[in-house]
């Protein structure tokens, strides 16, 4: 694996539907996963640097797929009933233990779906322009149980409007002549979202009462402003499942710290526990309010593949 250089995945910007130049591809709501192949090997970097093979084994056949050494980029996506899910990896994401990573695998495995090509033979691809990276992508027929190369589209407002109907989160937007940007937030990538989401950092939680007596009532919210501090968003109470509530707790525990990580108006803070800010989640939202707090927010999962620095105001 040494042979190939390492790519940081290039991030889109939120936004409305570009015009020009563009094509477009379905957004997937998965895991963003950087594949190393070479040598009959395959390596997983997830967003933040961390090696994840281990926790894929249905994806180790891929170099078997690829003629030479290449770096692809895409997304670790479950499914459920025939559509991608977010909460159907949840379950999966922390697990270390090789016999329960199997068994997850074998019940329900993920399908790797690849949507950009950095690296091909000894070829860095990167400033080649997108247009001609899809290409290059579509020629290798990546198309398989446990991987796939989905269409792209030409019409944005067909692509959008068909996201919708498939119950896709959005598309991803792609300018024609645009670079590949290792590990770099840039416009002429550009993301267009039917639902709102938006990561978030865990800076503490307050008790529930009545059924979740004893338990997490709702979870306190924090980004990083654009200065670099973490900035209070608000509180989430809904989209927790029972065994979500259960791994948080235990997951929150041993984080315990005595302060607020960042400033919390009083009503918010009163009877809160405090949290090292170190877990990344993800909200559905309605909006943001005008004094920076997530309206009508709604848990979607943890995400162990984005680092709490990263957590910014998407929109």
């Amino acid at each position: 694996m040494g042979s190939l250089p390492t790519y940081r995945p290039m991030l889109a910007v939120a936004g409305g539907l570009p015009s020009g130049p563009w094509a477009a591809e379905m957004k997937w709501d998965g895991i963003r996963a950087v594949a190393y192949l070479d040598g009959g090997r395959l390596r997983l970097m997830s967003r933040n640097d961390r090696d994840i093979t281990a926790a894929w084994p249905e994806l180790a056949e891929l170099p078997e797929a690829v003629d030479g050494p290449a770096v692809l980029d895409g997304e670790i996506v479950g499914f459920r009933a025939g559509r991608p899910s977010f909460e159907a990896l949840q379950h999966r994401m922390h697990v270390r233990s090789p016999e329960r990573i199997a068994a997850f695998a074998a019940e329900n495995p993920v399908v790797y779906i690849v949507f950009d090509v950095l690296h091909a033979g000894r070829t860095p691809l990167i400033d080649r322009p997108y247009r001609e990276r899809r290409d290059l992508l579509m020629g290798l027929e990546l198309s398989a149980r446990r991987w796939d190369t989905p269409p792209g589209y030409d019409d944005l407002a067909y692509a959008f409007a068909e996201s919708g109907r498939l119950g896709m989160e959005g598309i991803v937007a792609k300018r024609l002549d645009s670079r590949y940007l290792p590990g770099r937030r840039d416009r002429c990538w550009t993301k267009v979202k039917n639902v709102r989401t938006q990561e978030v950092v865990v800076i503490g939680w307050t008790p529930g009462a009545g059924r979740r007596s004893g338990a997490i009532g709702a979870l306190l919210l924090a980004v990083h402003a654009p200065a670099g501090p973490l900035t209070f968003a608000g509180h989430v109470g809904t989209g927790f499942t029972d065994t979500m509530l259960r791994d948080l707790a235990e997951r929150l525990a041993p984080l315990e710290r005595d302060a607020a990580p960042a400033p919390v108006p009083p009503p918010e803070a009163r009877g809160a526990h405090w949290v090292e800010p170190k877990l990344v989640g993800e909200v559905a939202y309605a909006e943001w309010t005008g004094d920076g707090r997530l309206r009508h927010p709604a848990w979607r999962g943890l995400r162990a593949d984005k680092s709490p620095d990263e957590v910014v105001p998407e929109d």
